[in-house]
């Protein structure tokens, strides 16, 4: 059986996002993050949409998507 952090470290993994877990489905050593677009390696992983299945980079990141997908108000409107 294959731990997380096994396989190639260039190419991008596949991983299907959990509530407080993720699995991989295709072995590799980063993710992009959905924001950004940066590399994010997969020890690193901490932020994710479960919903929209997607990584990243940052509680900045995550925020950012969430705001993108209507999850959260716009800043300065009352």
């Amino acid at each position: 059986m294959m731990n997380r952090f096994e396989g190639s470290g260039s190419r991008e993994a596949k991983i299907r996002y959990l509530d407080g877990d993720f699995q991989i489905l295709l072995p590799g050593g980063y993710v992009t993050c959905a924001v950004s677009g940066k590399h994010i390696p997969i020890d690193e992983l901490k932020y994710w949409s479960v919903d929209r299945q997607e990584p990243y980079v940052d509680a900045a990141a995550s925020f950012e998507g969430e705001r993108r997908a209507g999850a959260l108000p716009a800043q300065g409107r009352g």
